[in-house]
């Protein structure tokens, strides 16, 4: 493979790309992580950083909505409101190769320029999966060691495949795409020192308006570095993840074999918490379903999750509710005591329950080794419950339900996710249509039929 201009190689593929490219589950996941997108997005957008941005931002003139509220905004500033909506609550998708959230950074950009143009279901469908092949296939030349080193790839990397979905969309020339691409690497920003904090949903509000304005920009004739912005000794690979630490070849020669959108695929969450804990979590339903026991009666609990994934979790006394998404102690006692970890968990306080701080300082979580999961996997998870009378009770994961496309959520699962989210938001015939049509996206001439319903009235 050729790698000597990685934004040409990525943006002829752009160009190229089309619906009848796709195969029927090329289309059907892209409807999944549609769908849950705009749920998550409804639900966090009353959250504070959603509701804090909206205000500091208030008076922008534009056609796009805003979900969840009566407004519009211009298409920059409704594409950073509700990419910043969509991660509030960190209960949006997930992917193994992009070790983030694949379409958080992508469709929030992409709906806000729906909004302004007139757009198709089919190209809607067209473009995001381009800008998630875009993002994914850099994230194989640079994970995981981008990862490890403090970035945040949802937004270091989801930046492009912003950038690429609304070049795609726009229906950018080859060589306007390479410009945009080369714009969105110095708009790439974000780092795990401000997980747990407001600071980290607006992560994905930012890149979601810098892939926006990127393609906006080279539509515009702006230019920029094509020749070289990502191989440059200052470029962004050698910037990002240094000499020695990046294989251009591995991302070049994946594309498309398969659209990663279909596998590994996306991983739906259950829980709307940081997706490092949900290993753990599962476990700890398990075993407060299948057996009966008084949390009062615990001894002491032992959790294994993987080293990389412990890293931003390992927060055995949380501040806030946002600081409880990442704490795998938090989860896990919350799991424990109610068989479940639900919306209500992060909010009010709820991380202050007397009870539950108890049960948390009896939990100590360390990284599992290669004799109970294989070196390769890093969903994996184990927890051991220990009681007072000297018996214990365990059980462990491979990794949670829905983590990958041959582990999916159920249909009827993922339906009463998005219901959950968006009822008390819009009204819920707007929550039933909205699910019909994104059901049958492909068949609709004119997103704005569906953006309306994210409207508040």
């Amino acid at each position: 493979m050729n790698d000597s201009n990685v934004a040409q190689f990525f943006a002829t593929k752009i160009s190229e790309l089309t619906f009848a490219d796709f195969d029927a589950d090329v289309i059907h996941w892209a409807k999944v992580g549609i769908l849950d997108t705009t749920g998550v997005t409804l639900a966090g957008s009353s959250e504070p950083c959603a509701e804090i941005l909206a205000n500091v931002l208030m008076g922008s003139i534009g056609d796009s909505i805003v979900f969840g509220k009566p407004q519009t905004h211009s298409a920059l500033d409704a594409a950073f409101i509700n990419g910043t909506a969509s991660h509030a609550l960190d209960f949006d998708d997930c992917n193994n190769t992009m070790g983030g959230h694949p379409s958080v950074p992508i469709l929030p950009a992409l709906f806000a320029l729906a909004d302004e143009v007139k757009v198709s279901g089919k190209d809607f469908i067209s473009a995001y999966v381009a800008g998630f092949e875009v993002e994914t296939k850099i994230a194989m030349m640079v994970n995981f060691h981008h990862y490890t080193k403090g970035w945040h790839p949802t937004s270091t990397l989801g930046v492009f495949g912003a950038a690429a979905a609304c070049a795609h969309l726009l229906k950018l020339t080859t060589e306007q795409t390479m410009v945009a691409l080369a714009l969105a690497a110095s708009g790439a920003s974000g780092i795990k020192a401000n997980f747990g904090s407001m600071t980290k949903p607006m992560h994905i509000g930012r890149c979601a308006r810098e892939g926006l304005l990127a393609a906006k920009l080279a539509k515009a004739g702006y230019t920029a570095n094509t020749s070289d912005v990502f191989e440059h000794a200052q470029g962004f690979l050698e910037v990002y993840n240094g000499a020695g630490n990046y294989d251009i070849a591995k991302g070049l020669n994946a594309w498309a074999k398969p659209f990663d959108i279909v596998k590994p695929g996306i991983a739906i969450k259950q829980y709307p918490c940081c997706g490092s804990t949900h290993p753990a979590i599962d476990c700890a339903i398990s075993l407060a379903l299948e057996h009966a026991f008084d949390p009062r009666a615990i001894k002491h609990v032992d959790v294994w999750i993987h080293e990389r994934r412990l890293q931003h979790t390992n927060r055995p006394t949380p501040k806030s509710e946002l600081d409880a998404k990442f704490s795998v102690q938090y989860v896990v006692a919350r799991a424990l005591m109610e068989s479940c970890v639900s919306l209500d968990h992060f909010s009010n306080g709820a991380y202050n329950d007397p009870q539950l701080v108890e049960l948390m300082k009896k939990i100590d979580a360390r990284p599992y080794g290669d004799k109970q999961f294989s070196s390769d996997n890093h969903f994996g998870g184990e927890v051991q419950v220990h009681f007072q009378d000297g018996s214990f009770i365990s059980a462990k994961v491979q990794e949670p339900l829905g983590r990958t496309s041959d582990n999916p959520l159920p249909k009827d699962r993922l339906k009463k996710k998005f219901e959950l989210c968006a009822m008390g938001v819009i009204p819920n015939d707007a929550v039933e249509q909205a699910y019909l049509m994104i059901d049958g996206l492909e068949s609709l001439d004119d997103m704005r039929s569906l953006t309306k319903l994210f409207k508040r009235h």
